[in-house]
Parts: structure tokens; C-alpha cells; sequence
């Protein structure tokens, strides 16, 4: 895999590609001189990590034949917070699956989410070993 990531401005936005040629901006906080024009590199990581499951638990509930009408996902990250260190990587990281549809199954959903956390999603195996990752599930009936 590889990617390219490009200066646009004589400040902190960048654009990114990838071999799908779609553009993804990020951006520096105002309060280092951003502009807001793009997501925060480690805003960027939690929505690759949920972004990575989010396809496997679709792939699979579709197989399933679940009508899903709307999936969403809700990723909160808890950051490192030592005094004598820049660095802040992710500690814990907490996902909310949060799903309507009609006449969901919840233990499809369940086992889709589980064979996405601990079987498919690359991204979690990634960070796994860095943060520890948990997650809960809302089901809301149409």
C-alpha cells in the first residue's frame, strides 16, 4: 500500500491520496496556525479504524440479508496525557455501533461486529496493540 500526501498551502493543510485517486484533506488545529480545511491526523485514524469495521459488518450483514437503514458509527478515543511528552497516542478507544433497520436481528449483528473486530478489520489488528479497543451496540427498530 502507499500513499501521497501534499503541501497545499504555506501552512498545515495537506491532501492525501491513495491507489483509489479519491482526495482526503487534513489540516493543523487554529491554534498552531490551521485553517480547518481538513480532519486531524488522529481524527483521520479513528474514522480509518471505524470506517475499516464499518465495511466488514456491511459485507457480512448483507450476506445476511439484514435491512439496515441506517448504520452508524460513533468512535471516541482517549489520548495519552503525560506531561513530559508531545506524543499523545490513543490509550483506549471506545466504538459505538449504532444501527435501525427493520426487523434486526441483534445476535447477526453482534456476531458481524465480533468477526469484524477479531477476524477482518486490519486497522484493528493495527492499533490493538497500541490502545485497547471496546465496543457496545445500539439497535433501533423502524
Amino acid at each position: 500500500m502507499k500513499i501521497e500526501l501534499v503541501r497545499v498551502d504555506d501552512a498545515f493543510h495537506f491532501e492525501g491520496s491513495g491507489s483509489s485517486e479519491v482526495k482526503v484533506h487534513t489540516d493543523g488545529s487554529p491554534e498552531i496556525g490551521g485553517s480547518n480545511l481538513g480532519v486531524r491526523p488522529m481524527e483521520l485514524l479513528l474514522m480509518g479504524l471505524a470506517s475499516c469495521s464499518a465495511i466488514d459488518v456491511v459485507l457480512i450483514l448483507k450476506k445476511q440479508r439484514q435491512e439496515i437503514t441506517d448504520f452508524r458509527i460513533v468512535a471516541d478515543g482517549d489520548r495519552e496525557q503525560e506531561e513530559n511528552t508531545e506524543r499523545k497516542p490513543f490509550r483506549k478507544i471506545h466504538l459505538t455501533f449504532k444501527f435501525a433497520g427493520n426487523q434486526l436481528d441483534e445476535k447477526k449483528i453482534n456476531k458481524a461486529i465480533g468477526l469484524s473486530m477479531e477476524k477482518y478489520c486490519s486497522a484493528t489488528a493495527q492499533l490493538e496493540a497500541l490502545a485497547t479497543i471496546t465496543y457496545d451496540v445500539e439497535i433501533a427498530t423502524v
